[in-house]
């Protein structure tokens, strides 16, 4: 299956950029799209939710004035990410606004329900929606998703646990559809990688955690930037679902890495705006594996530049193998 135009035109690399929570804002977002990969953020980010209002005005006015100045280099489409989680209480409003501004792509996480799906369709919009295993990605399109994200071993944020070879092998037995690939992927290289494995694009978050644009404190920045693999755990203390985590944030808040106890998953709460009283998002510090292959903070523009020049570097050699 050809993919979908809105994710194939004025890409100048095969990815996505993976909406990171508290991290991403319209800033970022706007300039991941100037740099030619999707921009995204999380809706749960804009808070209070009126402020989603702006944020999606301020994102749509700025990408389309930066395209009519710039009619040979258009921006990329932009992603909202939606939690469709029971204790969501702003799902209904946040999908009201996607409607509003049309935003073109939307990623569903922590659940699929056929309502988010159907509002987006009604205006041209597509859905895609992130698993992490091959039962959950039958589940979401059954129900109406347009693609779907593998969340892998080694991905920030909610991660999975199964290899992307297995987990994209898997899905492609029987889904032709638009599949993007998450975990551990900041390089051109990986991004490489991840297509000739079978996705249609690669799907990159804690790389741009080391932008200038992105919401995190400088400490958290540069821990990007110092750190390596060796340095992550994974548990699913802080939100109730297995998470990929820098350690030394982990012992800055008190606590011992070799010593979490486990969380309780029906515990988890989203409701008006994520967990605001939890120090999980805030002083625990989330990434993927990839970072060892971040050397410096700089722009997104940047840190996009550099990844499509290891693109094609990477594709030279092989083809030239």
């Amino acid at each position: 299956m050809a993919l979908p135009s809105i994710l194939s035109k004025n890409l100048k690399l095969p990815v996505v950029a993976a909406p990171l929570f508290i991290i991403s804002n319209p800033d970022l977002v706007i300039a991941q799209c100037k740099a030619g990969v999707v921009g995204s953020f999380p809706a749960l980010n804009a808070r209070p939710a009126e402020e989603l209002d702006r944020w999606l005005e301020k994102i749509t006015t700025e990408l389309a004035e930066y395209d009519k100045e710039n009619p040979e280099n258009p921006s990329a489409p932009f992603a909202v990410n939606q939690i469709v989680h029971s204790s969501n209480d702003r799902l209904q409003h946040d999908v009201e606004m996607c409607v509003k501004w049309k935003v073109p792509i939307v990623i569903t996480s922590l659940g699929a329900k056929e309502f988010v799906n159907e509002a987006i369709h009604s205006y041209g919009g597509i859905v895609l929606h992130d698993i992490i295993n091959n039962r959950f990605a039958k589940k979401a399109v059954e129900k109406g998703a347009d693609g779907l994200i593998a969340v892998a071993a080694g991905a920030g944020g909610h991660a999975g646990s199964l290899s992307p070879f297995a987990l994209t092998q898997e899905i492609r037995e029987w889904f032709d559809g638009p599949l993007l690939l998450s975990g551990s992927i900041a390089t051109g290289d990986a991004v490489l990688s991840s297509i000739a494995m079978g996705a249609d694009l690669a799907y990159i978050g804690s790389a741009f955690i080391a932008t200038h644009e992105a919401n995190a404190t400088q400490a958290y920045k540069q821990a990007i930037v110092d750190y390596n693999a060796d340095d992550i755990m994974l548990s699913n203390l802080f939100t109730g679902v297995n998470g990929n985590y820098l350690k030394p944030s982990i012992e800055a808040a008190g606590l011992d890495p070799k010593n979490l106890p486990e969380s309780d998953p029906s515990k988890m709460s989203f409701g008006s705006g994520g967990e605001s009283s939890s120090k999980a998002w805030k002083d625990i510090w989330g990434c993927g594996q990839g970072i060892g292959a971040i050397k410096v903070i700089g722009s997104a523009a940047d840190l996009v530049g550099g990844l499509t020049n290891q693109y094609n570097n990477a594709l030279k050699r092989v083809l030239s193998a």
